[in-house]
Parts: structure tokens; sequence; C-alpha cells
């Protein structure tokens, strides 16, 4: 299947049948194959994450999750991961090469994007931040797409009603309500579908997110809170943000909320699935939060090395989300040498796309910033944008006595 195909694919979205992969190994129960290095939840609250692969690429069963996936749809989700984090590290090296302005790279949060992208149906609606690039992928948005705004030469670049992902919001935490207002339109037109809003540990902080919670559980509003908690907002740790696991802060305004492992592709599905189900027979809303990490920095105008140690990367560099379900797939023969070249050079085929449509785009009018402070205009604003034109003419002029010389 070609990279552009992927919007066509619908099977991993719920609502599909799903058939049982042929060959199989035994399933160990999760309480034996639990990650025991030191980064991540201690005992008790690693006892409260949902699992259903490990680190090392073992399937493990959990008593409220479980999953029935096909070879076919298993490799389809690597496929998605491969693929994303492909884009993802072109988009971070066109930054560094001055294509891009800035970017927010997912490195490392592969699986509970994908995960919980491809749990959704055609007609639920998402309500993403600025760094849901995997899920932008699996609602079949052209990577490509993300990049103008990015580049600033527009503000988006894809219609948000034709694969139901609305706009990236850059504001922390205010798509959450956008999220609940939508879920109640929703529920009051009587439709069946259902509504996520994504959102970082950081933004867990801020008071549209509680208002959030507030009014979709007075109202039971049909929408799933997907918190990607990936330790860090920008460089302050969870435990800056919070005194209690962010799951659990659910239980104070009425509805649930469950911690998955977040660097489990099959788990982020089979949980996230359960609560858009959930959602959509009027159970109201739920909170997941996905334990995960950003290996990356926060954007490419981040320093992670400035606040965080080496050995907390290392040790998360062990839980790669894309290594343990490759793990898996060799270990269950559900793919071959063959297929991993193949995936390997659709992937640099999709590299190769994004440079060129990044590198064809034209370039950002320097002055546009300027336009639509005020509606009739400013003084204080008319004097800034006079002095940046001058300084921007100040480049002509020095290009210009250079090639006197």
């Amino acid at each position: 299947m070609t990279v552009e195909g992927t919007a066509e694919r619908k099977t991993a979205r719920g609502g599909s049948k799903r058939t049982t992969a042929k060959k199989t190994t035994p399933v160990k129960k999760a309480s034996e194959s639990r990650p025991r290095n030191s980064a991540g939840p201690d005992q008790a609250e690693q006892d409260q994450l949902v699992q259903l692969l490990t680190p090392e690429g073992q399937r493990v069963e959990h008593p409220d999750y479980a999953i029935d996936l096909s070879a076919e749809e298993l490799r389809g989700l690597y496929r998605d991961m491969v693929l994303t984090r492909r884009f993802d590290a072109e988009a971070t090296t066109l930054q560094r090469q001055g294509e891009l302005g800035l970017w927010a790279s997912l490195l490392g949060q592969e699986a509970a994007q994908i995960g919980s992208g491809r749990a959704l149906r055609d007609d639920d609606y998402v309500f993403p931040t600025y760094r849901e690039h995997g899920v932008a992928w699996c609602r079949g948005v052209d990577p490509t797409n993300l990049l103008g705004m990015f580049r600033g030469v527009n503000h988006g670049g894809w219609d948000p009603n034709s694969n139901n992902f609305h706009l990236y919001t850059i504001v922390i935490g205010s798509q959450t309500l956008h999220a609940t207002g939508y879920a109640m339109g929703v529920q009051k037109d009587g439709a069946d579908s259902a509504v996520i809003a994504y959102f970082g540990d950081g933004a867990s902080s801020q008071g549209d997110v509680a208002e959030s919670f507030t009014f979709s559980a007075v109202y039971n509003a049909p929408v799933v809170f997907f918190c990607q908690n990936n330790q860090w907002a920008i460089s302050e740790p969870t435990e800056k943000q919070t005194r209690v696991p962010l799951y659990q802060r659910a239980q104070g305004f009425g509805f649930p909320g469950v911690r998955v492992d977040g660097n489990d592709v099959l788990a982020c599905l089979a949980v996230t699935k359960a609560a858009l189900d959930r959602a959509r027979t009027g159970q109201g809303p739920m909170l997941i939060e996905a334990f995960t990490y950003r290996m990356g920095a926060h954007t490419t105008s981040d320093d992670p090395t400035r606040y965080r140690a080496d050995e907390e990367t290392l040790a998360w560099e062990a839980k790669d989300p894309i290594l343990r379900l490759r793990k898996y797939l060799e270990a269950e023969g559900f793919v071959d040498d063959a297929y991993l070249a193949a995936i390997d050079e659709e992937s640099e085929t999709l590299g190769k796309r994004v440079r060129d449509v990044v590198r064809a785009m034209p370039d950002p009018d320097h002055m546009a910033i300027f336009e639509n402070v005020y509606a009739d205009g400013h003084a204080l604003v008319d004097e800034e944008r006079a002095q940046f034109a001058a300084y921007q003419a100040s480049f002509a002029d020095a290009d210009a006595a250079a090639e006197g010389n």
C-alpha cells in the first residue's frame, strides 16, 4: 500500500470484525512480565498500568482490556509507527535546515498516537494539540499539510471536516473545551459518535482542562480525554504538575480514569476503543493517561540536556514502542526481512516527498505578522512594522554592497 493510501485503511478504526492471527505463542500473565527498569511508575502504580505487550515484545493479558488482531492489522500498526517516525524525523531535519520555523517532535510517543488513532471510527471527531502527527496520519491528513503552519505560510492547511480532525491548537489546553462543547452538540443531535481530546501532562494544570472535566461530567458528554504523559512539560517534570497520578484526577470530577502503557500500541488501541465505545453508549467521559516519554526536545527551540539525565533517557529507550512490536512480529513469524525492507524503502520515499513539498512551499510573508492585530490599526503596531521593514531592508543593502565589491 502506498503512503497516499493511508486514508483508505479503515480496518483498525473500530467497528470492523477482527480476525485472530493464525500463529500464536503462549500468553503470559501480566504479573509475570512487568517492566523492571527504574524509569517509570513505582510498583504500586505499575499494578494499575494497562499493558498488553511488554518492552521485550511478549504478549500479556489484562482482565479488563482484550484485543484480537490479525497479522495484517498488526503489520499495519507497525507500518503506521515507522512511517510516522520517519516523517517526524524529516520535519525535524527540515527545521534545522531553516525550512521550518519550529517543530514539535513526537519521537517516543508513536504507540500512544497510532494506537488511539486507529481506535477511532470515521464519524468520531478529534481535537489535537500541536504534536498529534501520528493521529493525523491515522485520520488520513497528508503529512505535508501539517508543515505549512510551521513554515508560516498558512494557519493549518487542511479542512477539519474532511477528516474529522480539527486544526492544531497551540494554546495549551483550550482544545479540551472545544472537544467538550462539540461532544455536547453530538449528544443533543442524538448521534452515536464520540469525541476525543488530546493534551499533555503540562496542560493538565490548565484551568481549561478542569473546566472541561466539570462540564463533560455534569452533562455526561461522549468525550474521551487522552493525556499523553511524556513526563516533561518543557522543563517541568510531572511531579511538579500533580501530587497524584494524573488518571486519578478523573475521580474527583465523577468519571473514570485509566493509566495505559503509552509505549504499547496494542494497549493504547484496546483502552481507547473501550473508552470510545463507552462514550457512544451514553456512559459519559473517560480519562486515559498514556504513560510514555518524550525522547526528543519539547520543540526544536528546546535543549532537554539542560534538565534531563542521560540515564533516564537511556532507560526509556529500552521501552521503544516500535522495537517492542517488531520483536513480537518477528517472534510470531508475521514479518520477514523482505517486508521490513519494503517498509524502510517506503519510509525513505515518504521522507523525500516531504522534503520536496516543503522546499517548494513559498517563503512566508515577513510583514504578515503585523496584519489583523487591531481592526482599525494602531500607532505602535505601525511603528513596529516600519522598524521591522527597515531591519529586513538592511540585509538587502548588505548583499548589494557585497556584490559591488
